[in-house]
C-alpha cells in the first residue's frame, strides 16, 4: 500500500492549506484515514481521523479550524486547515487503516509533508 501526500508548504498565520493523500496498492477496503503530526524529538500525535462511514475525530487544539473529508471513490483523504498558528508546523504524515485480500487489518503511513506556519 502507499501513500502519496501533498499540499504542504509555508504559510502566513491566519492562512490556509489544504493537504491530500491518495491511497493505492493491494487492499480490500479502507477502514480510516487520517492525519497525524510530529515535531523533531516529539511523539506523532493525532490531528484527525476519517472512516469510510464519515465518522470523524479531532485533536482539542484543531477543533473548528481544521477539517478532514474524503473521497472514497478516490481513496483520498483530505486535511483543509484554516486559521494556521505557528504552532500548527510540523510535518503532517497521512495514516491509513486498510483491509487486505487477507481480511487482516493494517495501518500504513505516508512519507510526511511539512507545514510550516510563520508569524
Amino acid at each position: 500500500v502507499q501513500l502519496q501526500a501533498s499540499g504542504g508548504g509555508l504559510v502566513q498565520a491566519e492562512g490556509s492549506l489544504r493537504l491530500s493523500c491518495a491511497a493505492s496498492g493491494s487492499f480490500s477496503s479502507i477502514r480510516l484515514m487520517g492525519w497525524y503530526l510530529q515535531n523533531p524529538g516529539k511523539r506523532r500525535e493525532l490531528v484527525a481521523t476519517i472512516t469510510t462511514d464519515g465518522i470523524t475525530n479531532y485533536a482539542d487544539s484543531v477543533k473548528d479550524r481544521f477539517t478532514i473529508s474524503s473521497d472514497n471513490a478516490k481513496n483520498t483523504v483530505y486535511l483543509q486547515m484554516t486559521s494556521l498558528k505557528p504552532e500548527d508546523t510540523a510535518v503532517y504524515y497521512c495514516y491509513v487503516v486498510v483491509t487486505g485480500p487477507d481480511r487482516f487489518q493494517r495501518a500504513y503511513w505516508g512519507q510526511g509533508t511539512l507545514v510550516t506556519v510563520s508569524s
